[in-house]
């Protein structure tokens, strides 16, 4: 399966049992529709939660507002909260990965002096894996 999306918020690395990693991040998948007998466009976003478990210094590179194409499968986790309704989340597990667009940082001066992050988007020319 292939999903394409914006990275929400920079990728996290999470421990497993003392000698495994996984990076973790979620992205936003943008979508848009025409109701039945209506002009009025209608848009929808999609956050799926993702799991890379293949190189933990990918997520040096995963960073919010990037766009990644995802290859991979989904994964269903079932659970029943404390007072016992079922619930469920979704976990998109990567077995590979495209940088499409990176976000880049920018430094720039405000009037008050101090720094202040931008955020462009830069087209990955160098990609280091």
């Amino acid at each position: 399966m292939e999903i394409t999306g914006r990275i929400t918020a920079d990728a996290t690395i999470h421990k497993v049992n003392n000698d495994k990693q996984v990076v973790n991040f979620s992205i936003a998948i943008n979508d848009s529709y025409k109701p039945k007998n209506s002009t009025e466009l209608r848009e929808i976003v999609t956050y799926i939660d993702c799991s890379y478990w293949l190189s933990s210094k990918t997520a040096e590179w995963l960073k919010k507002g990037s766009m990644v194409q995802l290859f991979g499968r989904i994964g269903l986790d079932v659970y029943s909260s404390s007072d016992g309704r079922a619930l469920g989340s979704l976990t998109f597990h990567i077995n590979s990965l495209k940088i499409l667009v990176f976000a880049k940082k920018v430094q720039g001066n405000n009037n008050s002096g101090a720094s202040s992050n931008i955020v462009q988007e830069k087209e990955p020319s160098d990609i280091p894996f």
